[in-house]
């Protein structure tokens, strides 16, 4: 860290190189192996592997710096010890969103969207707005996750996905899902401030298909109320019917669920006393017919 001031004192004072090394305790010879290389190949190395972990963080801000280690060599192709990459993603500050360390102030992270919804959960007709989250539950192997995306106008779940980690492709994936079965022209996507709904991948999605997102205020469940009661409905009807042994076993059961009973079986009172499939189908002929 001293050679560049030895640099710097040589050509700006005229201060002999050699001087300068003995009064601040090293040899010229090493000051000499710096100017002819003066960033090391570590330091580049570092360089690129901070890099690569920005980009990874920002695709996941739910990835500490074990996840990051896990993907980072294969992002970089520069190979990285758990113990190296910590170490950089502290001096970078490149922390989990959901990690809690002492001293620091953690809050959700801001909006990337305005809240165009204010609580008004209403919808004149289909994909004009739509609402997602994300639930979880354990298995014996662990958790699973499920994100889903509600059409509030026949409170129809379009599109989902469930995995064993909550990562933002999780939350990309569901969004394709509900794309690839219905047109998004004017459509409104609405979510809370989770990390998956915040990250790059998630954003750009939207971008790219035309949707707006709107998000609610932090800690405020009721800015995504409609889309809760169906997970509390979930909760109740599959999730706490017994303990789940594996993931494959909960997953079968959650789609089993929202496929057969959810969409063609319970009857919603805000709906007329029809399922939403029932809905969707009455209103989309009405439709056609006027």
């Amino acid at each position: 860290m001293m050679f560049p001031l030895v640099l710097e004192l040589a050509v700006d004072r005229k201060i002999p190189v050699a001087v300068t090394c003995r009064v601040l305790g090293f040899s010229k010879q090493a000051f000499f192996v710096w100017r002819r290389n003066p960033v090391s190949s570590r330091d580049w190395d570092n360089a690129h592997l901070i890099n690569a972990a920005l980009a990874i963080h920002g695709d996941e801000p739910g990835f500490g710096y074990r996840f990051i280690a896990d993907e980072i060599e294969a992002e970089s192709g520069i190979p990285a010890s758990e113990r190296r990459v910590w170490r950089l993603c502290s001096q970078q500050r490149i922390w989990s969103h959901f990690s809690k360390k002492r001293g620091l102030n953690r809050k959700a992270g801001p909006p990337v969207h305005d809240d165009l919804v204010q609580r008004d959960f209403t919808a004149q007709r289909a994909n004009q707005l739509w609402l997602t989250d994300i639930t979880e539950h354990w298995t014996d192997e662990g958790k699973l996750y499920l994100c889903a995306i509600k059409d509030l106008w026949s409170n129809r779940i379009i599109g989902y996905s469930i995995d064993s980690r909550m990562t933002a492709e999780l939350a990309v994936a569901a969004v394709r899902n509900a794309v690839a079965l219905r047109d998004v022209d004017g459509t409104v996507l609405h979510s809370d401030r989770g990390s998956q709904f915040r990250s790059r991948k998630f954003v750009e999605l939207l971008r790219q298909e035309g949707i707006t997102g709107s998000m609610g205020r932090v800690g405020a469940c009721g800015d995504n109320a409609a889309m809760e009661s169906f997970f509390a409905l979930l909760q109740k009807n599959v999730l706490d019917k017994k303990k789940w042994r594996t993931r494959q076993e909960l997953r079968l059961a959650m789609v089993t669920w929202i496929e057969r009973t959810y969409h063609r079986r319970r009857r919603q009172r805000g709906l007329g006393r029809l399922t939403p499939i029932e809905f969707e189908i009455i209103n989309s002929q009405a439709a056609h017919a006027a």
